[in-house]
């Protein structure tokens, strides 16, 4: 029926913030807090496992190595997830798995309290870690399903960058505050509440759910760690981890030698809060040189500010430096995941995601031990030479990689149409 020329019509001016324009769109609101609130385990159930190990146990090597097995398990088990979730639909699959992690966080908080034989504290921590999945892809999926404009796709990956910094900057220190200060039991409380509210209130809403991506008949598709620009993103982001790792423990241990201890989790705020800024301001501009190559610069100045720390001398400096370095993470990220879109099919996007995260945490992992090790020998310093060593190891992959990720990026087009 042909509008009717009489009637007065209204003019949407555009929105000048992408932010804006993007969380306009129909229930994305809803899935981004839901995901939000969902994604925040994944910054406090590794330290929630280690400080209430220690209290109850008296054990920080035990409530390490129960934290390690949780997180081996999630880097296992997340990716294969991911692969049921992008040909079966993201609430037929996670339904069951975010009932079983939140039970297992019970079993897990139940067996610490009662102290119970240790092998039950690795049995549920491995279950919690191989249950809970990768919200933050599941999250990205939909935007990538919702969203045909790479511009528009740009800052909603951004957006959602910022908000798992936000995560980081928050989850630890809340973590920490409620496990010293109420119950050696209560920093885990908040994942699980969160896991069961966010989690569930995610998978509620359908409307925004990417459809399930059957493989047409006939056709196989070939796992994502067959592509080799896929396995240069992995290999830089297991360095940016080790980064991340190895910058926790050693930021701890020079604080504790300040004597200023509690400091410790207010500076790596800082090292989130300048990434959480950056993200933001990244996500607001389009940018017109290729993503690899964006890619590459961002890894150098992060590696360029991390080698900045074996400098520092006291608390106030190494805030500020970790504050300004903090600028190199988001974009970096961001360009990671930006990259997968390119480097993946649509009907492989949340287990590609899900891989670079995972790397991401396989990283941290190893930045942490290692870093530890060195701390423990030779002091806060030897830790923060760890970051450096792996700043480097980091440039070194991503230069050695540019031409893959050049040859694999350059004309390639997987964004979805828009729903």
């Amino acid at each position: 029926m042909p509008e009717d020329p009489q009637q007065p019509q209204t003019v949407v001016k555009p929105s000048r913030n992408p932010y804006r324009a993007i969380l306009a769109i129909p229930g994305a609101k809803q899935f981004s807090a839901a995901g939000a609130i969902a994604r925040l385990p994944m910054s406090m159930v590794g330290i929630g496992i280690v400080l209430m190990i220690q209290q109850i146990y008296d054990s920080y090597a035990l409530g390490g190595r129960v934290s390690a097995a949780y997180i081996i398990a999630q880097a296992i088990c997340s990716p294969q997830i991911a692969r049921f979730v992008d040909r079966k639909g993201q609430s037929r699959i996670m339904r069951p798995m975010f009932a079983i992690t939140a039970a297992s966080l019970v079993a897990l908080i139940l067996c610490a309290a009662l102290r119970t034989p240790q092998i039950w504290l690795y049995v549920f921590a491995v279950l919690t870690g191989a249950t809970i999945g990768s919200v933050g892809s599941m999250v990205r999926a939909r935007w990538s399903h919702l969203l045909g404009d790479p511009r528009k796709l740009h800052s909603a990956y951004s957006f959602e960058s910022a908000v798992d910094e936000l995560c980081f900057v928050i989850g630890p220190m809340l973590a920490t505050i409620l496990a010293t200060s109420v119950t050696p039991t209560a920093g885990l409380i908040i994942p699980l509440l969160a896991v069961t509210i966010g989690g569930f209130w995610f998978l509620s809403l359908r409307a925004t759910e990417p459809p399930p991506t059957m493989p047409e008949h006939g056709v196989t598709h070939r796992s994502v760690l067959l592509n080799g620009g896929m396995l240069a993103v992995i290999a830089v982001f297991i360095g940016m981890g080790t980064i991340f790792g190895a910058t926790d423990v050693a930021t701890i241990a020079f604080a504790e030698e300040a004597g200023h201890e509690p400091l410790a989790g207010a500076i790596l705020g800082v090292f989130a809060l300048g990434s959480l800024i950056s993200g933001l301001l990244y996500g607001a501009k389009h940018w017109l040189s290729p993503l690899w190559k964006r890619f590459a610069v961002g890894m150098v100045a992060l590696a360029v500010g991390v080698a900045l720390f074996v400098f520092v001398t006291s608390l106030p400096m190494l805030a500020v430096v970790m504050f300004v370095t903090g600028f190199a993470i988001a974009p970096t990220l961001i360009n990671g995941n930006n990259l997968v879109q390119l480097l993946v099919p649509p009907s492989q996007l949340t287990e590609g995601l899900t891989w670079v995260g995972t790397a991401l945490g396989v990283g941290v992992s190893i930045g942490t031990s290692v870093g530890g090790q060195r701390i423990d020998a030779a002091g806060a310093h030897a830790g923060f030479e760890i970051v450096l060593v792996a700043g480097a190891l980091s440039v070194l992959v991503t230069l050695a990689s540019l031409w893959t990720l050049r040859r694999r990026t350059t004309g390639a087009n997987h964004e979805p149409q828009a729903a």
